[in-house]
């Protein structure tokens, strides 16, 4: 359990060091007409990302690894500088024996691990713990090598990692109770993309115990909170760029290199997304001097702010631990998700009159795997970033209640 604070506190402490950052998104100042709601999809870009793309591709842009004249030196030079700024950005305690790798985003991250690092040791009879109600790209990619594994002779157990109706959150009870002398990999998500819950993967580590390689999707935490490779016992990190203010198609791959055999990706890589990743690198630097504690209790306290505001209206059903997203809760609070439904209006029609008043949201199954990801009509996903103002969430609020 964190301290969780009093997310109106928050708010009017942080208002001087917010206004200034949400003015270095141009995008968002060029439409002040409109409020841009679905970071969990895709976050907006700070100019200081727009000005190292627009540096490198007219200063330097070239190939790396692979010619010797300044222009690729520099493209070289960059790409291993990156590697270090993940490191340094993950407070990793132990770089010299950890790796990056650079990806097209977590998608094709989490698939690499899968492939090219867990085929590679498993026998028949090992056993996988994976999330069956989170993000579809932290389930196919196991599926997947367990197929693999199977056209090779080789047949593993996949086990469901459980959760708890309702909310979401892992069960760490009933995991411990599944695990076993063959269980070789726990795959587990930090932030969940829908219910905005942190999944406590602390309680995994717990007790799977210190043998089991646990491989983390960060996607909804690079960029949106603290996270701490020196804190966080797990063995891979995936993220992408393009949900931490960097460009579409660069994301990383974090390996510890302690548990299980070395992390190599398989197969000749070819070019990196050399723009991708200076972009990276500049989106990470703006994080950190933006200060990722202090984009956490933003958007922790606007969540707060909108889930307050649904429960006051009767139509409304919010996904998740409603009790956790609250502003009164005493445990710790959902990050920069809240997704809901109309218990009369379809949640893709309600996408649509909301963008009529200006709200631009998510309204769809939001690529969940399990059971919910079924539901007939969807839901609505409102996620926030630090350019996002309590008075746009007043607005939405008071949109929502006029359609009561």
């Amino acid at each position: 359990m964190t301290d969780v604070g009093r997310p109106a506190d928050d708010l009017d402490a942080l208002r001087s060091w917010q206004r200034p950052l949400r003015a270095q998104f141009p995008i968002i100042t060029a439409h002040p007409e409109l409020a841009y709601l679905d970071s969990a999809a895709t976050a907006q870009k700070p100019q200081a990302v727009l000005d190292a793309v627009h540096s490198y591709l007219t200063t330097s842009n070239a190939n790396a690894g692979r010619g010797t004249y300044p222009w690729a030196n520099a493209t070289t030079a960059l790409v291993e500088r990156t590697r270090d700024r993940v490191k340094e950005f993950l407070h990793d305690p132990a770089p010299d024996r950890s790796t990056v790798h650079f990806t097209g985003g977590t998608t094709e991250g989490l698939r690499t691990v899968a492939r090219d690092w867990l085929t590679t040791f498993l026998t028949d009879g090992d056993e996988i713990v994976v999330p069956f109600a989170d993000h579809q790209a932290n389930l196919a990619p196991w599926l997947e090598a367990q197929q693999l594994l199977a056209q090779r002779g080789v047949h593993i157990r996949v086990r469901r990692l459980p959760c708890q109706a309702g909310s979401g959150d892992y069960d760490p009870v009933a995991f411990a109770a599944l695990l076993g002398p063959r269980t070789r990999l726990v795959a587990a998500t930090h932030v969940h993309h829908v219910y905005g819950g942190d999944m406590n993967v602390h309680r995994l580590r717990e007790a799977a115990g210190p043998h089991v390689p646990i491989c983390l999707d960060a996607a909804q935490s690079i960029g949106h909170l603290p996270v701490s490779m020196a804190e966080l016992d797990v063995d891979f990190v995936v993220f992408s760029g393009h949900k931490a203010l960097a460009l579409p198609g660069t994301g990383a791959v974090w390996s510890r290199g302690l548990r299980g055999p070395a992390f190599r990706p398989g197969g000749w890589q070819g070019t990196p997304n050399t723009v991708g990743i200076a972009a990276l690198a500049a989106a990470l630097d703006w994080l950190e001097a933006a200060g990722p504690d202090r984009i956490e209790r933003w958007t922790v306290a606007l969540a707060a702010r909108l889930t307050d505001g649904l429960r006051q209206l009767a139509r409304y059903q919010v996904l998740g631990c409603r009790a956790s997203l609250s502003a009164a809760s005493a445990v710790q609070r959902r990050r920069s998700i809240v997704t809901f439904r109309h218990r009369d209006i379809a949640s893709h029609d309600l996408g649509f009159i909301l963008y009529s008043h200006g709200f631009m949201v998510r309204s769809d199954h939001h690529c969940q795997a399990g059971a919910d990801a079924g539901a007939k009509d969807g839901s609505v996903r409102v996620s926030l970033h630090v350019h996002n103002t309590p008075e746009e969430v007043d607005a939405l609020l008071s949109t929502l209640t006029s359609l009561q």
